[in-house]
């Protein structure tokens, strides 16, 4: 259906235009009798609905003029509700909600609206906003800036990227240590519930290795909001834009605020800052995905996840890393909840493949008291080889051996079935391996680590002294 902009059910049709006029006229035409001084449409696409169910609508009126992701309103009494085309039938057209509306019935009005883009600015550092860019933090409205960003963009041309080169330093240690990162590397956080994901993540937002952090918190718990940024953000006075959508959110909303963020990131990236861009996390975007995904009606194919969702996050976390050489970075940590502790869930497995390296959370290490709960056997920094030296690669791979030893024989040193002295590889690892974990153990209030292979070399040095004394003692008693 085509209604003109001013049009109701009753009233003469708009004025055919001629068409030979150009658009530009069309333009000064429609602007003359507006007497806006904006640019409008004269005509817009509308259908009506024909179905309403809890997970979506079907609009009739609407196929010859949508496409799959097409924004549209739908006329709520006196208010507007928005909704994007998820799939497109013969007979009509399945629209998702952004937000609940209780109000839609058979026969309401339906107009396709513009694509859903951002204008940010550096004016948006400092606030909060949510999956559609507006503020949720109760200041003044946003300032807009001179370019739009599509939340939906694409990632940048393979060959226009530039190198990744430039190490960072977070300040914490098991990462700095066994996963170190460089400005413009993806990187995921794997762990179960409950093992001190968002605490390793609040700690790496203060990492001041970056000029500017976008967080995006997709399907966070309303409380866990606040505090972090009370206690991450403002208590540290991090340059940072969030953007949120909490659990309580429709699926439309969670899986936008990914992409919002995104688009944010971006823009920061092509004035030229190393940007830091925090999501948590990405297994919430894919249920999103998934939900909407089946109210299209696509089948599942992997624990109840559709084709899309696997084809829709490389086109995230890809937009994420290196800029061009003109530009900046956008450094991506993307937490991934793991469903059951099974680091074979498939979006585990499939991000996994995508970022540049993982850390691995383990439960059984965050039951022992250490945190963070980093496994340092399980996690891989894949650019690790730009920040090490060679002596510090050959140190590092020496202590996953040693990590190694010490965990494999946990159980038989525990029921006695082990004599010191009956392997030296192993009292070397009996005696280094506690140091090296209480070395690790760090918690939020704890400084930033500067130099970490220095405090590792301190405290090694500090064990050889007391190995020394050890000995001089037993010689002193031999004798």
């Amino acid at each position: 259906m085509t209604s003109p902009s001013s049009a109701t059910d009753a009233g003469p049709p708009a004025p055919r235009l001629p068409a030979q006029v150009p658009s530009t006229r069309l333009a000064r035409l429609g602007h003359l009798f507006s007497g806006d001084s904006g640019a409008i449409t004269l005509t817009r696409f509308g259908g009506r609905v024909k179905e309403v169910t809890s997970s979506h609508i079907r609009v009739s009126g609407l196929t010859k003029n949508v496409t799959l992701g097409t924004l549209v309103e739908i006329d709520i009494g006196d208010h507007r509700g928005l909704g994007e085309v998820i799939a497109i039938q013969s007979l009509g057209a399945t629209i998702k909600l952004f937000s609940a509306a209780p109000r839609i019935g058979l026969g309401s009005r339906v107009w396709v609206t513009e694509d859903l883009v951002v204008r940010p600015s550096k004016d948006w550092i400092g606030r909060v906003v949510n999956a559609l860019g507006e503020p949720i933090d109760g200041e003044p409205r946003l300032p807009q800036g001179n370019r739009a960003y599509r939340i939906d963009n694409e990632p940048l041309e393979p060959l226009s990227l530039d190198r990744i080169h430039r190490p960072v330093t977070t300040g914490v240690r098991s990462i700095d240590l066994f996963t170190p990162i460089c400005a413009g590397q993806r990187i995921g956080i794997f762990a179960g519930s409950g093992v001190g994901k968002s605490t390793l993540i609040s700690m790496l937002a203060r990492s001041s290795g970056f000029k500017t952090l976008v967080v995006a918190l997709v399907a966070e718990r309303a409380r866990e909001v606040r505090e972090f940024i009370e206690d991450v953000i403002q208590a540290t006075g991090v340059k940072a834009v969030t953007v949120v959508a909490t659990s309580s959110e429709s699926a439309m909303m969670r899986k936008m605020a990914a992409k919002t963020a995104m688009a944010v990131a971006e823009y920061f990236r092509d004035i030229g800052d190393d940007v830091l861009l925090i999501m948590d996390s990405v297994t919430r975007y894919a249920h999103a995905l998934r939900e909407v995904a089946l109210a299209a009606g696509e089948l599942p194919v992997a624990r109840g996840y559709t084709p899309s969702v696997f084809a829709e996050l490389p086109r995230l976390l890809e937009r994420a890393g290196p800029g061009t050489p003109t530009t900046g970075s956008i450094t991506g940590i993307f937490s991934v909840l793991v469903d059951g502790d099974d680091h074979n869930d498939p979006v585990a497995d499939a991000v996994r493949g995508v970022l540049d390296g993982h850390v691995v959370l383990d439960r059984s290490i965050a039951e022992q008291g250490r945190y963070p709960a980093v496994n340092p056997l399980s996690s891989i920094s894949r650019l690790a080889s730009i920040v090490w030296s060679k002596e510090e690669a050959t140190l590092v791979r020496r202590l996953r051996a040693l990590i190694s030893r010490f965990e494999e024989t946990r159980e038989l040193r525990t029921l006695g079935g082990y004599k010191p002295g009956a392997d030296a590889e192993l009292d070397q690892a009996i005696a280094v391996t506690p140091i090296i974990y209480r070395l690790l153990t760090q918690i939020p209030g704890d400084p930033p680590s500067r130099k970490v292979f220095d405090e590792l070399a301190a405290a090694l040095s500090e064990l050889k002294a007391q190995q020394k004394s050890a000995e001089d003692d037993g010689s002193a008693k031999s004798r």
